[in-house]
């Protein structure tokens, strides 16, 4: 085990309160951008975090108490300049910066880090993190904007002076009611939710006999069969959906002629089988990494006691590598319930699914009834990641591969 670092308090003029002037320059120079003065943003915000930097760690005044002290001030000088909403972003500012402050100035940069490791090294272990922190922000952050404006009083894709000031008045819950008052958006989301479910169950069903078939030594051509298998993954969107329409017609124009089926269900099943091929590489790659620590003996154990290939899946393999199998399907199932392209060249419009009817009202129609169906589809997939996320902790527990 690394020996970590007792975390010596840094020189305060000549390192943090740099550093946290910096910082500051940086925000006040975003913020000043937005205002037209990002120049006289950035001088502001680089005097006034030194001086605070300086205050705060001349007098060693406490975290709580200065942390609270940047917050209120940062918010009151928001609330000059742009009411309650400058407030709330002034407080956030203001709690970013104490934050880098004490962070550096009790020295809790260096605690993560080994003794031994220089100064250049314990620089790089930190940008790293920032740079981590960042590429997180920038994904998450486009998010943020959609879901604020879902709420708007206003059939507008702008941020009203009342939204900006937090005034009640220009918020709503309208194009939620839109959303889930109507046929046009019930209908295809009534649609994705058919689809979808079938399309996993397919997915899942034929993914994990290839992940397991894949995982044994003995089978020829392995990792040709493996990267035919992951292709749809790899290959871009649009050559597949122009592929499986090639395919899929033909099939379609057979079903109707000889068989006599309805040509909505018939719609359907193309559909579901196009999406099925999309989930088959979700689920052979997690049903794979999820074989890896699995201990072969079992099956063999099992196959010792009289038990049939059936049931040493059922009752040996499946309990064990089920987290992966449920982790696969529930990508299968974000694939097939978000997907757009594939669905666009395989159905017609008895089969129009809810990303499909998003994308032809952002042709068609704007209307802020988008961001709240954008809303929901965000808040579902990250509560079916959250699972995931749970499902991969459960399985590397029961691998021990984790402490419990």
């Amino acid at each position: 085990m690394a020996i970590l670092a007792q975390a010596p308090r840094p020189k305060l003029m000549t390192f943090t309160a740099p550093c946290t002037a910096a910082l500051a320059a940086a925000i006040a120079f975003v913020v000043g951008n937005a205002f037209g003065t990002p120049l006289v943003g950035l001088a502001i915000g680089a005097v006034f975090g030194f001086i605070l930097a300086a205050l705060l760690g001349q007098f060693a005044v406490p975290r709580t108490m200065g942390r609270t002290a940047t917050i209120a001030f940062v918010a009151v000088a928001g609330f000059s300049v742009g009411a309650l909403g400058g407030a709330v972003a002034g407080a956030l500012l203001g709690a970013v910066i104490s934050w880098f402050f004490y962070w550096l100035h009790t020295g809790a940069y260096r605690r993560a880090v080994p003794v031994y490791y220089t100064a250049a090294q314990t620089l790089w272990y930190n940008t790293f993190l920032f740079i981590c922190g960042l590429v997180f922000f920038f994904l998450i952050a486009p998010l943020l904007p959609v879901i604020w404006l879902s709420f708007n009083a206003q059939d507008f894709f702008t941020f009203t002076p009342e939204m900006l000031s937090f005034d009640p008045a220009g918020y709503s819950l309208k194009h939620y009611r839109d959303f889930l008052g109507t046929d046009e958006w019930m209908v295809p989301l009534k649609n994705s939710l058919i689809i979808a479910p079938i399309a996993t169950l397919i997915s899942v069903t034929l993914g994990t006999l290839a992940a397991i078939g894949l995982s044994q030594s003995h089978v020829p051509f392995r990792q040709a069969i493996m990267a035919i298998m992951i292709s749809p993954m790899i290959v871009p969107l649009i050559i597949s959906a122009t592929g499986m329409f090639f395919f899929y017609a033909p099939l379609g124009n057979w079903l109707e002629a000889n068989l006599g089926l309805n040509q909505s269900f018939v719609g359907y099943v193309k559909v579901i089988l196009a999406h099925s091929v999309l989930g088959v590489p979700f689920v052979i790659i997690t049903v794979t990494a999820t074989l890896v620590g699995f201990d072969n003996s079992l099956t063999r154990a099992a196959a010792n006691m009289g038990a049939n290939p059936v049931t040493t899946f059922f009752r040996v393999q499946m309990p064990l590598i089920l987290p992966g199998v449920i982790s696969g399907g529930l990508f299968a199932f974000i694939t097939s319930f978000d997907e757009v392209v594939v669905v666009l060249f395989v159905g017609s419009a008895q089969q129009q699914t809810l990303p499909w009817q998003m994308f032809t009202g952002l042709r068609e129609q704007i209307s802020p009834t988008i961001l709240a169906a954008a809303t929901i589809l965000v808040t579902f997939s990250i509560l079916l990641l959250t699972t995931v996320e749970l499902l991969r902790r459960r399985s590397e527990r029961l691998r021990g591969l984790s402490p419990s």
